[in-house]
């Protein structure tokens, strides 16, 4: 044994194709409350090692770009875990400290669990995660040695019913002197029914030299595989759970916490009230006192204190609501800023503008952004009144104060103060309404 106070080096294995997810994204990529599983996992490994090496699959542009910053290497052939990991080593010529071998589909491991599985390393030659799942079903048995130690992991195909009788499964992780788990996982051999090399075969391999190897158990919940949809719909309800929970102990009110769903990182303020159904994107905090009413979906925004969003609406990435700011049903704001006080209360469209504190933006107003080719800005000044039914063709500028009349098309600038009209003119034609038209009535 040697102390595993030095540094320690995180091998994160990413390689898996996610077959049984029937899904063309790679297994590490499938989100839970927002973000991949691998960067949950990245998330709880950055605080405890110091080094991190991710191992993807041949042409994986995307898990690369996930992992970043860390370094990747590549499992050009997929013949197991073990191969893999040693995937790892050319990073690892020369490092004194530990190393620990991961899942990306075991994401929801917490920073704590790996302290205590780096705190036990320093007690023994070799240190495993377990648990003891409701349902071990097909799980590899961990089978104690009788002095508190592992004596070996048995796959459930491979187990007597005695062993399978064992309640503490296997979850995968491993840790070790990086010297001896490299030398280890070289060792490792593949006559087995599908011929491929198995990380848990390295337990047998260090109690074969003698040295002691100890479990450290940890919930199901945090060490569950993540390998069908299933599993990955159970994972992400679990995490919900989780999410909501904290989100009712900060102070926000949840009228029906079941029917929130909540990204990874959205943050609620003391006294938000959230309602029925709503949905947090990543990237969404919502400042004290706010509210959040039924069926509104937000995501990469700012909702600042006092402002109501809802029903129905929709902030979308680069959305500032400011203080005391009313966004009302079927509104839909993007890249835009709402002024402190101001309304939007009903159906309109609001993208790429800047909207003047106490601004007034009448129902069924649009901002015309996108002329095919380039996104351009609306601005409306402080206090401006924009009638029902505009549109407003970007780039244009609305000044303080300016009242738009109804149905206009704004094509140019409005200045402070001014009323601007531009709409077609009402031509009435007595006579020629309904009335005695065939099938009309009259």
């Amino acid at each position: 044994m040697t102390d595993s106070a030095a540094p320690a080096v995180a091998i994160v294995l990413a390689a898996g194709l996610g077959t049984r997810m029937r899904s063309a994204l790679p297994k590490a990529l499938h989100p839970i409350a927002g973000r991949p599983m691998l960067r949950h996992l990245l998330a709880a490994v950055e605080p405890v090692f110091e080094r991190v090496v991710v191992v993807v699959g041949p042409e994986m542009p995307a898990p690369e770009k996930a992992a970043a910053p860390h370094p990747t290497v590549v499992q050009a052939e997929r013949l197991g875990t073990a191969h893999a990991a040693l995937q790892a080593a050319p990073l690892l010529e020369g490092w004194g400290g530990d190393a620990a071998v991961l899942y990306a589909d075991n994401p929801l491991i917490r920073p704590e669990t790996l302290r205590r599985l780096r705190a036990a390393r320093r007690e023994a030659d070799l240190a495993l995660l377990a648990m003891r799942p409701a349902d071990p079903g097909r799980y590899g048995r961990v089978i104690g040695d009788g002095t508190g130690g592992v004596a070996r992991i048995v796959e459930w195909a491979d187990a007597s019913e005695a062993e399978r009788a064992e309640g503490l499964c296997n979850a995968g992780v491993v840790c070790a002197r990086a010297a001896d788990l490299l030398r280890w996982l070289r060792a490792v051999r593949n006559d087995n029914a599908k011929g491929e090399y198995y990380l848990t075969d390295v337990v047998a391999l260090a109690r074969a030299e003698g040295r002691r190897c100890v479990a450290v158990e940890a919930p199901e919940a945090e060490l569950r595989g993540i390998n069908s949809r299933a599993e990955l719909a159970a994972a992400e309800a679990e995490v919900q759970a989780g999410l909501r929970g904290a989100a009712l102990e900060a102070g926000a009110t949840l009228v029906a916490p079941e029917t929130v769903f909540l990204s990874h990182d959205t943050r609620l303020g003391a006294d938000v009230t959230v309602g029925p159904n709503v949905v947090f994107g990543p990237g969404v905090t919502v400042e004290e006192g706010a509210e959040i009413r039924a069926f509104s979906h937000l995501e990469g925004c700012v909702v600042r204190r006092g402002a109501i969003v809802g029903p129905f609406a929709r902030l979308r990435p680069g959305t500032v609501v400011e203080a005391g700011a009313h966004v009302g049903n079927f509104v839909e704001l993007k890249a835009a800023v709402l002024g402190e006080g101001a309304k939007a209360n009903h159906l309109a469209y609001l993208g790429d503008a800047t909207i003047g504190a106490g601004a007034n933006i009448g129902a069924g107003t649009i901002t015309c952004n996108y002329d095919g080719l380039a996104k351009h800005r609306t601005e409306i000044g402080e206090g401006a009144f924009i009638g029902s039914d505009t549109a407003l063709v970007a780039p244009v500028r609305v000044g303080a104060r300016a009242l738009v009349g109804a149905g206009s098309v704004i094509t140019e600038d409005v200045p402070d103060d001014a009323l601007a009209i531009a709409r077609g003119r009402q031509a009435v034609k007595p006579g020629r309404g309904f009335k005695g038209k065939p099938g009309k009535g009259g």
